[in-house]
């Protein structure tokens, strides 16, 4: 690491910094849904951020703190869609110019959204985008905004969860779907700078549990190949070196749900709560919603990540 790890005051900087830019999105109830799980719930629909989803917020708020002769030579990461998106818009507003890595089996939503923002996009197979990434880098001096292993990401994503925890007053668990490790670690930063005995617990497929291994052993674990998960906001390999310290020290638990969990979950959001998210966003619902966590009355909060679904591909999933 050359930075250090951010503190939890770094969230509520963070909130400074992206107010009035950053949308304050909803918190959704469902009377219906907290009948059948027997909890309260509150859904933090970050399908209406900015771009869709939470990353928006930890893009600009990495962008805004960038030296000017960084934002001169312009900034590169690599992602398969929202924070592609995130950083887009964040270097438009900001007058950088961007160039993200993409996979080439990214939905094409999300790379013709990003496109839309202005950035230039290169593509390339999953597994060499960080390579790809690399020599962009040596060719053109760009700054890599990394997806999750950067402070200023983390504490942005944070405040997602911020918001909520200071909406809804105290919760005993929060739940966030898990990739690289940014949104899990920004909100866990947020409990416990504005509610520490909230249990803050990752979801993860079960096909991708990278992080759930790494949190256990304390060490990041290495998957071989990219992961086979319908949430392809969560097909990353590995938490980052920023991520885990803070997922050790501040998470409760880290979960796993299935391809058919995922989608029942997703299902009912679509269809019962009229919210359209992306798998990934399900994935944080999942465990209250298929009887993982036993009945109780607990008031639970969970992030939806993003709302950028590819229709075409999901609805004949649904309807199966």
């Amino acid at each position: 690491m050359t930075t250090p790890t951010p503190e939890p005051t770094a969230v509520l900087e963070a909130a400074q910094r992206i107010q009035g830019i950053a949308n304050h999105t909803p918190v959704h109830t469902s009377r219906t849904l907290n009948q059948q799980t027997g909890h309260q719930i509150y859904l933090k629909c970050e399908t209406f951020q900015r771009v869709g989803a939470f990353k928006f917020r930890g893009a600009y708020n990495a962008v805004t703190q960038l030296t000017d002769a960084q934002k001169a030579a312009g900034v590169v990461t690599h992602s398969s869609g929202n924070h592609a998106q995130g950083l887009a818009l964040a270097a438009k507003l900001l007058g950088v110019k961007a160039t993200i890595v993409m996979p080439d089996n990214a939905p094409a939503i999300k790379k013709a959204a990003t496109a839309g923002y202005g950035a230039t996009i290169v593509t390339c197979p999953a597994i060499e985008r960080e390579a790809v990434c690399a020599q962009l880098i040596e060719e053109h001096g760009y700054t890599l905004i990394h997806p999750y292993d950067n402070p200023n990401i983390i504490a942005g994503a944070g405040t997602a969860a911020l918001e909520l925890l200071q909406e809804t007053g105290p919760l005993d668990m929060l739940f966030t779907p898990v990739g690289g490790g940014g949104l899990i670690s920004g909100t866990a930063l947020a409990a416990a700078a504005v509610q520490p005995n909230c249990r803050v617990i990752g979801v993860e497929p079960a096909t991708a549990n990278d992080a759930q291994q790494s949190w256990q052993s304390g060490e990041i674990v290495r998957l071989t190949a990219v992961p086979n998960t319908l949430a392809d906001g969560l097909r990353t390999r590995f938490v980052g070196e920023h991520n885990l310290p803070i997922m050790r020290q501040y998470v409760s638990d880290m979960m796993t749900v299935t391809e058919a969990e995922i989608i029942a979950t997703l299902q009912y959001l679509w269809t019962r709560l009229k919210l359209v998210v992306e798998p990934s966003a399900a994935v944080a619902l999942a465990p209250a919603f298929t009887g993982k966590i036993a009945p109780s009355g607990q008031r639970i909060g969970a992030i939806l990540s993003g709302g950028n679904a590819d229709i075409a591909q999901l609805a004949p999933l649904l309807t199966a």
